[in-house]
């Protein structure tokens, strides 16, 4: 069997580092007879940075499924970058003998409905956030394949996917899901608990192919800040958000010797 990747681009974050990374690997790569392209057709799109890098390449890439994405860590965290900067030559050579695997993962599906009638539609690979357009106290109904979960009043909701467990959705407290498992969390921001408001407190999975409707209650308001991995948007008088993970899957390599244990560890409780 022949190689699977060969066209690559590269996709660098805009600092001195990455381009300087960004001319080892197309060194190296076309050495390894790689090639390295600038057009739309290539079979690998690699990311060079942080996380943040890793979510434009996706999302210019425009979530493509047939794409396969992997990311080189010039950041801090890099919790989505599969390559250190130490192992870009044992990649390349794994990258070259097929030595390496292919994770899917599952990209969220959001619509937002206004009352005037116009439909919004995106993906995301983290979350989306949902709070009052001014940041004013947020009152919702949450409800879950159209069953009421709650009548939430607080800060906000986040809606995270598995691969978004360990980004926002981890500072408000919620849990780390294994990426390989394309479930979306419900995680309240500051939800409040008092003898008049009674919300759920800790943060809810829901497994995949189940969607999350999310309505603006009559005695709240309707203008909404939704934010989608990481970028505001506002959407006055909606009706309904829905969202759900459900057929849209995008392929990440992992190296053979991938762990998820392991990174956890690394990027969470490593004094390194």
């Amino acid at each position: 069997m022949g190689r699977l990747i060969n066209k690559i681009k590269l996709f660098p974050n805009n600092n001195e580092k990455s381009k300087e990374i960004e001319e080892l690997l197309k060194t190296r790569l076309e050495l390894a007879n790689f090639e390295v392209v600038e057009d739309s057709r290539y079979d690998l799109a690699l990311a060079i940075g942080g996380d943040g890098s890793f979510l434009r390449m996706v999302k210019n890439n425009v979530f493509d499924s047939e794409t396969y994405y992997v990311g080189v860590n010039a950041g801090t965290l890099g919790f989505l970058q599969e390559i250190s900067i130490d192992d870009i030559d044992v990649f390349i050579e794994r990258l070259n003998n097929n030595d390496f695997t292919v994770q899917t993962i599952g990209v969220q599906e959001t619509k937002i409905t206004t009352k005037d009638g116009n439909i919004s539609r995106f993906f995301s690979l983290n979350e989306i956030v949902v709070r009052d357009k001014n940041l004013k106290t947020t009152k919702l109904n949450i409800e879950i394949d159209n069953e009421l979960l709650e009548k939430y009043i607080g800060d906000g909701v986040l809606i995270s996917t598995s691969i978004g467990s360990t980004a926002y959705n981890l500072s408000f407290g919620g849990s780390i899901v294994y990426d390989d498992l394309h479930t979306l969390q419900i995680t309240p921001i500051a939800p409040l608990n008092t003898k008049s408001y009674r919300d759920i407190l800790n943060s809810i999975i829901i497994p995949e192919n189940r969607t999350i409707t999310i309505k603006p209650t009559i005695d709240g308001t309707d203008n909404l800040l939704v934010i989608v991995d990481g970028e505001n948007n506002i959407y006055n008088e909606v009706e309904e958000i829905t969202t759900i993970v459900r057929n849209k899957k995008i392929k990440c390599i992992r190296m053979s010797n991938f762990s998820y244990a392991r990174k956890i560890n690394e990027k969470f409780l490593s004094e390194k």
